[in-house]
């Protein structure tokens, strides 16, 4: 135990040094190229490394469920990064990411087990798509609204899992499950609605928190995990 724990942290130190230069380097080139480029997917592929790499892990499904949704959450970081427009396809890459996570949040939970998360999460969906369907393209009514489902239906079933089972890997992924949701609507909200201050903190910040904490929610503590 004494030897795991410094190898996880180190890497959940290199995510945050990645994650801070991704948001605050941007605009930093070195040899022409952007330093916000480099470390972008760097950060998602450090996290995808922190979950690949637990010793102690919930589940193989659970925990291949998780690296297979980070390596889709990483083609989507370059469609969405590069100047090209290539939004659609990093929608489909993140939408079969979410589906990852799905499956990994069905590993050890009925779907639906608790009807509470799935009533929330449908209300705060419709309510956001109400506010910006005016202003979405409608070429993209369609897609982005079946992202969407696939989104909520995740953070629903992450709740619902953490309820079922009340351990703090469980929390932890439901958690990352609620930043992924506040991290998209931000994005949508400064994509088709309105100019957000300081948007790439924010999207961001809660985009590399949420991925952390999903990937960190493999983990699985030797002495328990209950947290009754």
């Amino acid at each position: 135990m004494h030897k795991v724990f410094p190898r996880s942290a180190s890497i959940s130190l290199a995510i945050a040094l990645s994650g801070g230069l991704t948001i605050f380097a941007r605009k930093v080139e070195l040899g022409g190229v952007s330093l916000g480029y480099v470390f972008m997917p760097l950060t998602t592929l450090l996290i995808l490394l922190l979950a690949a790499t637990a010793p102690q892990s919930s589940g193989p499904r659970y925990q291949w469920s998780v690296v297979a949704g980070l390596l889709f959450s990483l083609a989507g970081d370059v469609c969405l990064m590069l100047p090209k427009d290539l939004f659609l396809a990093g929608l489909l890459a993140f939408l079969v990411a979410h589906v990852c996570y799905l499956v990994a949040f069905t590993a050890d939970c009925r779907f639906g087990s608790r009807f509470v998360p799935f009533a929330v999460w449908g209300s705060i969906g419709l309510v956001v798509l109400v506010v910006l369907w005016a202003r979405i393209p409608s070429a993209l009514r369609l897609p982005v609204m079946a992202y969407a489902g696939v989104l909520l239906t995740m953070a629903a079933q992450a709740a619902s899992r953490a309820m079922e089972l009340r351990a703090v890997p469980a929390a932890a992924a439901a958690m990352g499950a609620s930043l992924f949701v506040v991290s998209d609507t931000l994005l949508a909200i400064n994509r088709f609605g309105w100019d957000l201050p300081a948007s790439r903190l924010l999207v961001l910040g809660t985009y590399f928190t949420a991925q952390w904490l999903i990937a960190r929610s493999v983990y699985q503590r030797r002495s328990g995990v209950g947290i009754r």
